[in-house]
């Protein structure tokens, strides 16, 4: 019997590397970006073809490699930077391990160009799938560019797994931002099939911010500086008013590394507790400068997790940092008792006499008199039908008490309700005087088994995504043009989404143009009220600019976004009418369970599970 244990091949084993390093376009642009920091270069171009599927290249004018650097660096784990296995724990670069080209060689064709300043000609080398086709002198400028052309062009089945050019580009974007941001001194620029999408001068770290995030951007900022024996913070937060319904502004770095946190982020939200809206998040930039020997920055493939020795004194450190930034900015609520309070006074009252408050009683007022204006004479018919029901059901046989269940109830118009209490509608078309029961978001209604539950806003909602949704394949969705046109300011991804998806957003009633930066919306869809405007054109555009959806469920998938800002507005179910009127378009629905997020819209409660709650 032959043995079964064989050494893998190079061309697989680079493969297999390939897989854990390069897993999209993205990260292709991250690691050759990263190897140009480490060059010392000053200027860096990034030029994508079709999101990087065709063509990625980096262009850098760092410090160039020697003809004999340029024929190994492509070979597995051939690094510059680690010399002995304690250099692991005292990194100061970006890459280290010797993999990021050698796996992109392995799945590209790549070509190269290098030369150093000292060296009078390049050098040229052209790799396929790992071996070396040509290498030969040329006459380029100082510095190292990369083009790498058909990525996964022998591993069909990853390339399969590439989303849409717009999804694919979002990565290449975020990877760019990340470099750009963790090196305000260095000149970056990002073409996209020819058309500039950033151009980064040097400058301070606030300048590099406000130029991804937008110009105005930079008022609302709040500066964060804290420096310790364990850890030096600096950088900025967005004012909590500037939040979004998205995790995509959240930047942390670790010696101009960045990586991701659920740890440290955890202490930044603490900090605005009790300052955001319901499901915002905080915008925030933060650069942590760490003892290299106390972080492992190799505990994963992407070098995105990093290993904090000290990260409990840092998680309070940053806390504290945080707290003290939003209070000393006004931005957190604080008690100066030293503060002149005069200032307070309106300047209209603050020359009047004080004159004493009169206190007014009624001397008849007795809290033991009933002043429900419901008698059982005015309760008619149905006070009457609504007591029989009750004593039907075993809850009491006074005549009175049952009378002061339908007062509960709110049956005659006259009675005031609020929202938090319960309706009961009649349901006279019924012959058994069954009743609607509405309280809050839910309609309770008889059915044959028990009782039949209904949340309102979400069948609400799933009715607008269905009559969109049909309108939408044949027929372009109502417009409404507003009277005043609607200014929005955009990031420059946010901008680049929705230009490439207008055409899509006119059809679904969205009608305006962005220029410099700003979104001049004339237009929404008809089915979105004054008081839901904002927020659906936030949920279109976080939908757009901001996730993974494919081009095929991009429709869908802003339809939903339209459906669920248009069903907050206020429901009337005041009447019966109104809220037979909800269900009927409901179970017209081709799904009626279910709203288009997968959340359930009826439940029904069985008089077997109600009973044995009473045994």
């Amino acid at each position: 019997m032959s043995n079964l244990i064989q050494l893998l091949p190079d061309h697989i084993a680079n493969q297999i590397a390939a897989g854990e390093v390069i897993q999209r376009p993205a990260s292709v642009v991250k690691e050759l970006m990263e190897n140009a920091i480490d060059a010392q270069a000053t200027k860096i171009e990034v030029n994508i073809k079709d999101a990087g599927k065709s063509l990625i290249q980096v262009v850098d004018n760092g410090c160039g490699m020697s003809p004999e650097d340029a024929d190994i660096c492509f070979a597995r784990h051939a690094t510059s930077k680690v010399r002995k296995a304690d250099d692991l724990f005292a990194l100061s670069t970006k890459g280290f391990r010797g993999e990021a080209l050698a796996s992109i060689a392995a799945i590209a064709h790549v070509q190269m160009n290098t030369k150093r300043e000292i060296d009078s000609t390049s050098v040229c080398v052209e790799i396929e799938g790992s071996k070396i086709i040509s290498k030969e002198e040329a006459v380029t400028p100082t510095g190292t560019s990369f083009q790498v052309k058909n990525l996964f062009y022998n591993v069909p089945a990853r390339r399969n797994f590439l989303k849409s050019d717009q999804v694919e580009f979002r990565h290449i974007n975020d990877e760019f931002e990340r470099v750009a941001l963790a090196h305000p001194e260095v000149h970056f620029t990002l073409l996209h099939n020819d058309k500039e999408i950033h151009c980064l001068t040097p400058g301070v770290l606030r300048k590099r911010v406000v130029d991804i995030m937008g110009k105005k951007s930079n008022d609302r900022l709040i500066p964060i500086e804290e420096t310790s024996d364990i850890v030096k913070l600096t950088g900025y937060a967005l004012k909590p008013e500037f939040s979004r319904k998205t995790r995509g502004e959240q930047y942390f770095f670790v010696n101009n590394r960045f990586f991701k946190s659920g740890f440290f982020n955890h202490a930044i939200s603490k900090a605005f507790e009790g300052l955001l809206k319901d499901r915002y998040f905080p915008s925030y930039f933060i650069f942590l400068e760490v003892d290299a020997g106390k972080i492992d920055v190799n505990v994963h493939p992407t070098k995105t997790e990093i290993k904090f020795e000290e990260e409990k004194y840092i998680y309070s450190i940053l806390l504290s940092s945080i707290r003290q930034a939003l209070g000393k900015y006004n931005i957190a609520p604080t008690l100066d008792f030293e503060r002149e309070t005069s200032f307070d006074i309106p300047a209209t009252v603050r020359t009047q006499t004080p004159v004493e408050p009169q206190i007014q009683v009624n001397p008849t007022y007795n809290p033991f008199t009933s002043t429900n204006k419901l008698t059982p004479s005015e309760g008619g018919r149905k006070s009457d039908n609504f007591s029989k029901a009750i004593k039907s059901e075993g809850f009491g046989n006074d005549t009175a008490k049952s009378e002061d269940w339908a007062n509960f109830y709110s049956i005659e118009e006259e009675v005031s309700t609020t929202e938090s209490e319960p309706k009961l509608i009649p349901q006279e078309s019924n012959p058994t005087g069954s009743q609607f029961i509405v309280k809050g978001n839910y309609i309770l209604a008889p059915s044959k088994s028990g009782f039949m539950v209904i949340h309102a806003k979400r069948a609400h909602e799933q009715i607008i995504y269905s009559s969109m949704i049909n309108s939408f394949i044949s027929n372009p969705i109502e417009s409404q043009i507003l009277l005043f046109p609607l200014e929005k300011e955009l990031s420059k991804n946010e901008c680049s989404a929705w230009k490439e998806n207008q055409s899509m957003l006119q059809q679904l009633g969205f009608k305006g143009t962005v220029t410099k930066g700003e979104l001049h919306l004339e237009a929404v869809p008809s089915v979105l009220q004054d008081e839901t405007i904002q927020s659906g054109l936030n949920h279109v555009i976080e939908a757009i600019a901001h996730r993974d959806i494919d081009k095929g469920d991009i429709a869908h998938e802003l339809v939903h976004s339209i459906s669920r800002s248009a069903s907050l507005r206020r429901l009337n179910l005041d009447t019966k009418e109104a809220i037979e009127s909800l269900i009927e378009r409901l179970f017209q629905c081709e799904n009626h369970m279910f709203t288009p997020g997968n959340k359930k819209i009826i439940d029904t409660l069985n008089m077997d599970v109600i009973e044995q709650k009473f045994t």
